[in-house]
């Protein structure tokens, strides 16, 4: 299939069927408000929708045809206001990494944690990943060890999506994503001990 059918297929299978363009005989239709009012022919259904000055919108085919009363106008706006938001929300949330090593010092550890903590705060989620070197594969728990002091420094704000999991036997790699209720809490405390220090 070519890409210009795969383009058409695409845009026939996201075309919303409405009034005379329903293909189907009988529908069960459903009232604006949510109302299941039952079967109905596509000729009844069309008749309650223009006696209530709306549209008979097609939401279903399977397992039956479902059509519903709708506001076309109003229902094409709030889809695409909702389409927006989502893509918005995707396209904010970012994806870093942070690198760590087995045996890296306290100092650097805490620096990289607070860079995380920053990324934490804005709404990223974060890999991070332990690089095994040499023989330092042997020592697995000691990766381990370095990932459990790590998140000790931003567990106050996040929460563990995957567990510390070895990839490519030289990766040890975690997972950590915003929590919001902890966030909520940080920023509440952080706000009262602001508060404290002006007085």
């Amino acid at each position: 299939m070519s890409n210009t059918e795969q383009h058409q297929k695409k845009g026939q299978k996201n075309k919303v069927l409405l009034n005379n363009d329903i293909p189907f005989s009988k529908v069960f239709l459903i009232g604006e408000d949510g109302e299941k009012i039952g079967i109905k022919t596509k000729e009844e259904a069309l008749d309650i929708a223009r006696g209530e000055k709306k549209d008979l919108v097609l939401i279903s085919v399977q397992p039956k045809p479902i059509a519903r009363i709708l506001d076309y106008g109003k229902f094409k706006y709030d889809r695409k206001k909702k389409e927006k938001e989502q893509k918005e929300k995707q396209t904010n949330i970012n994806n870093r990494q942070i690198r760590l090593t087995p045996l890296i010092g306290d100092h650097d550890l805490l620096t990289k944690a607070k860079k995380t903590r920053e990324l934490l705060l804005k709404g990223d989620r974060i890999k991070v990943s332990l690089k095994f070197k040499g023989r330092e594969i042997a020592r697995k728990e000691l990766g381990i060890d370095t990932l459990n002091r790590f998140y000790e420094q931003v567990e106050d704000i996040a929460k563990i999506d995957k567990e510390p999991k070895l990839n490519q036997d030289r990766f040890l790699d975690m997972y950590l994503h915003p929590d919001k209720q902890k966030i909520a809490k940080y920023l509440k405390e952080k706000g009262e001990d602001n508060a404290k220090n002006e007085k």
